[in-house]
């Protein structure tokens, strides 16, 4: 890693987990009850014609899963379901994250999202969508002139 940027990476990481848990706890979905119990981890990545948004959601189902978009956000929501107790059991760790989920994940470049593909395989959602160009165009220089 470049000792240069180690600093602002770690910002833009923890402004990202601190974006995360606010998304997560000031959300409501349409029937009003809050927004779920767990949040899955989010990667997203770009190369020159597609933007690549990998999403960890183990023990979740292609069925259980809905992914929509508004604006420029995707909007997962789903539920992962905990697997039936062995008898009577009594739980002495209990870390991994079971119940309805939702994410709202910004992507801040403009893409197609009519052409997105998704599959889930392995624990892992992977979204590609074709980028686009910019609408509003690149970037254009202003003359300034004297008075």
């Amino acid at each position: 890693m470049n000792k240069g940027f180690g600093p602002m990476l770690e910002m833009a990481r923890i402004q990202s987990e601190i974006n995360r848990i606010f998304d997560n706890l000031l959300s409501i979905d349409s029937a009003g009850k809050e927004s779920g119990s767990w949040i899955p981890m989010v990667d997203i990545h770009e190369t020159d014609d597609t933007l690549v948004v990998l999403v960890e959601l183990p023990g979740v189902a292609p069925g259980n899963v809905t992914i929509t978009t508004l604006g420029g956000d995707i909007i997962l929501r789903g539920e992962k379901p905990r697997p039936p107790s062995e008898g009577p059991a009594r739980h002495l760790i209990a870390e991994r994250a079971f119940g309805r989920f939702r994410r709202v994940i910004h992507l801040g470049v403009p893409v197609n999202t009519h052409k997105a593909q998704a599959v889930l395989s392995d624990g892992t959602l992977r979204l590609t969508f074709p980028k686009v160009p910019n609408r509003r165009g690149g970037e254009v220089a202003i003359e300034v002139a004297g008075a």
